[in-house]
């Protein structure tokens, strides 16, 4: 299904009837798709609400650059539109980066929250990615000099030598909002959450290292969080039995 938010055109999926909601907040990319085992699992109890982002999936390029509060905005909209109320928000990568939003900057009423090897702590530059980024700048500036009809095909190659795999598989329309993005430290809206947060997190996730989740556990004051032994940045994907086992616990009701 589609829906117009702010200019924009939105592709979502909507799961079971219960009065009881869950909004999914996928990663980066086209990554809707992933969730199927979560969605399967919890679609006879909860009503199942999940997304693609602009230019991800089956919603299209926006015509214009993007920052995490635009992403932020959107999904505060989207839940006006389709009268979302205080809903279990699963997060995943990116996805947390619109949670922190959702409730540190736009004061929005959620329920629990469970945050699946998230995003949102900026990593502070080690020596070698300085010293990276110096010798990427410098380049850019040597190919100055070469012929003009060289300067595309010499940028080309410093982006896939330099670039970051999620950066080289977007469209360049998209180049700057990804760069608008990582560049944003969201820690101080993770300072601010007060709902009861699970974190669950892979040991083996590079992209979103463990001290992130170390670091979000201290800094949130309701958390709990569950490492997934050999399990990587989809961890949900690694061990998908047990990881609806841990969310059915952290969300079901008492009688």
């Amino acid at each position: 299904m589609y829906l117009d938010i702010n200019d924009i055109k939105i592709y979502y999926e909507k799961y079971g009837n219960s009065k009881d909601t869950i909004l999914i907040l996928p990663g980066w990319g086209n990554t809707r798709q992933t969730f199927y085992y979560i969605i399967n699992y919890f679609k006879t109890t909860h009503t199942i609400y999940i997304l693609d982002y602009p230019g991800f999936g089956k919603s299209p390029i926006p015509s214009k650059t993007l920052t995490i509060y635009d992403y932020s905005e959107l999904v505060i909209n989207f839940m006006k539109k389709l009268n979302i109320h205080k809903p279990i928000i699963i997060a995943h990568s990116f996805g947390g980066r619109i949670a922190s939003l959702l409730i540190g900057y736009h004061q929005c009423k959620l329920d629990k929250l469970i945050f699946i090897d998230i995003a949102g702590i900026k990593p502070k530059k080690t020596i070698k990615k300085i010293i990276k980024e110096k010798i990427y700048k410098l380049k850019r500036k040597l190919i100055q000099i070469l012929p003009k009809e060289k300067h595309q095909i010499y940028s080309k190659k410093l982006l896939e030598k330099y670039a970051s795999p999620d950066y080289l598989a977007l469209p360049p329309a998209m180049h700057q909002t990804f760069k608008n993005i990582i560049n944003t430290d969201l820690t101080n809206y993770f300072k601010r959450i007060k709902n009861e947060t699970l974190l669950i997190w892979g040991d083996k996730d590079y992209s979103t290292p463990l001290k992130d989740a170390y670091k979000l556990r201290k800094i949130i004051p309701n958390s709990a969080l569950i490492i997934l032994k050999q399990a990587e940045h989809y961890s949900y994907l690694n061990n998908p039995t047990l990881t609806n086992k841990i969310i059915y616990e952290f969300i079901k009701k008492e009688h």
